[in-house]
């Protein structure tokens, strides 16, 4: 071989290498220093992180904090870096993200998402709804549930890798009030409701918020995404998509949620209710019986258990009229004693407007995501150092 063909080897060599670095950095790959906070172009609204420095205001946030449950939950460390946006978007949306209402990781090692296609919505729009990511680069891997969903909401990976969304639904268009179960390529496996039709028989969802699935198969769906509507409730389902039975209701007693927005199980399986209306976790068993409710975490909007039981709750409608003094965020703690150990404030804490990750996942790599719906992006979190993870429901032979 020529010398001059040996340098235009060695050239193209460069060029694969630097074009690759790029590509790492445009999607965010590990590297420990916090990215600055972008507008997503398609936001009318600009970011504000309006501190509301009136002093009944700042009366308000400080009786709560003496005296209510808060304690010291707005001032805990916070050992990771935030990377907003990341991850590869599908195509169309203007090249980026729509609302993200999901985001975990899989037994495959790979990060799935879920987003309203553009803007806030997939009515009648083509982008995929699930989008997988390779965690380690942000690069956009495959894309799939295009042209099937209304208002995709919960998600959940399951112990084989599926991947499960619900669809709360817009009126009655089409794909709406659904659970559907995915497998990890794509392949829509099974379909639980009736599309567009709310209702309360056995073959039907009202507005189901979320679902997860017990390392035996057993699906529980959280229904009723309006605040005190008549329709509140647990659904539990066998594998194969049967109802055994509901439990339930609207209300603020121990057996009563309003507009439960998610749930997640811990390793012993118990159900852990983000009962977002009443403020609280809501720890219920698979019999619907209560065991426990938890208030330290702030206005629960998303849950997510790992392995270790360790719990990630995603606050994005605290600090205002409905849940005052608690600024918006992530916390994380411990799902067997309910102590907080860390706060990730957003970058709108103390926005009387609903703002910040309403979703919350978790990767192999114990890398955190926030599924941000208003500013419609991903943000994620990482570690000072790999953490290996997996969900709590993942199957130990695939470990």
């Amino acid at each position: 071989m020529s010398t001059r063909k040996n340098v235009r080897w060695i050239e193209a060599g460069i060029v694969v290498f630097l074009g690759s670095m790029l590509v790492t950095a445009a999607y965010g790959q590990s590297q420990r220093e916090a990215t600055e906070v972008r507008q997503n172009p398609n936001i009318v609204r600009p970011i504000t992180n309006e501190n509301f420095d009136s002093a009944v205001v700042n009366l308000l946030q400080q009786l709560v904090a003496a005296y209510g449950p808060i304690a010291n939950n707005n001032d805990l460390p916070n050992p990771y870096v935030r990377l907003e946006p990341y991850g590869e978007p599908p195509p169309g949306n203007n090249g980026e993200w729509a609302a993200v209402t999901g985001a975990e990781g899989g037994p495959d090692g790979m990060l799935y998402i879920l987003h309203r296609c553009r803007s806030n919505s997939c009515v009648d729009r083509p982008e995929p709804a699930i989008v997988k990511l390779d965690p380690r680069t942000g690069e956009r891997v495959a894309g799939f549930g295009e042209g099937l969903m209304a208002f995709p909401h919960g998600f959940h990976v399951d112990y084989e890798g599926n991947v499960w969304t619900t669809d709360t639904g817009q009126g009655d268009a089409p794909g709406g009030h659904l659970v559907r179960k995915f497998s990890a390529e794509g392949e829509l496996l099974m379909t639980i409701g009736q599309p567009g039709v709310a209702g309360d028989g056995p073959d039907q969802l009202r507005e189901p918020t979320d679902v997860v699935v017990s390392p035996e198969g057993v699906l529980f769906v959280t229904e009723g995404h309006v605040k005190n509507g008549p329709h509140a409730r647990v659904s539990k389902f066998t594998a194969d998509g049967k109802l055994i039975e509901r439990f339930g209701s609207t209300g603020q007693g121990h057996l009563q949620v309003s507009a439960p927005h998610g749930i997640a199980m811990d390793t012993e399986g118990r159900l852990f209710i983000a009962d977002r209306d009443n403020n609280r976790i809501l720890i219920w068993d698979q019999e619907g019986n209560y065991i426990h409710q938890w208030n330290q975490f702030g206005r629960p909007s998303g849950v997510y258990i790992d392995h270790t039981d360790t719990i990630y709750v995603a606050d994005s409608e605290s600090w205002g009229p409905d849940n005052p003094g608690w600024k918006k965020g992530i916390r994380i703690g411990s799902a067997k004693t309910g102590q907080v150990h860390y706060f990730l404030e957003d970058i709108e804490s103390r926005d009387f407007s609903h703002s910040g990750a309403e979703a919350v996942g978790v990767d192999a790599m114990g890398n955190v995501y926030g599924g941000v719906v208003r500013r419609q992006m991903l943000e994620r979190h990482e570690p000072a150092s790999e953490q290996r993870t997996r969900g709590a429901t993942w199957s130990a032979a695939r470990n």
